[in-house]
């Protein structure tokens, strides 16, 4: 299972990015792959062809009018299917 939190992001149009994140999460809610949005990027969770899949599908999206597009990305895999999207938060919370 892949957790794997990622900000995209179109360079040269403007201060504000939340017409390209809104754009990238329409494209993260069609693909059905579980995600939590947060105020410095996205992660998504899933097997990683899913997941990857997901990313190329969002740049995919900003790169029909774009010219740069930046990218961070991190990503944690661990074998099993334990969801860990928000167990992870949960378990040092307690």
């Amino acid at each position: 299972m892949v957790l794997l939190e990622f900000a995209m992001a179109p360079a040269g149009q403007g201060d504000s990015y939340s017409a390209a994140v809104a754009r990238i999460l329409d494209v993260i809610d069609r693909s059905g792959v579980p995600y939590q949005l947060t105020p410095m990027g996205t992660i998504l969770e899933g097997e990683w062809d899913a997941v990857f899949g997901v990313v190329a599908a969002c740049f995919r999206e900003l790169e029909r009018d774009s010219t740069r597009i930046g990218m961070n990305l991190k990503m944690d895999w661990r074998r099993g299917s334990e969801s860990r999207l928000r167990s992870k938060t949960a378990k040092v919370e307690e």
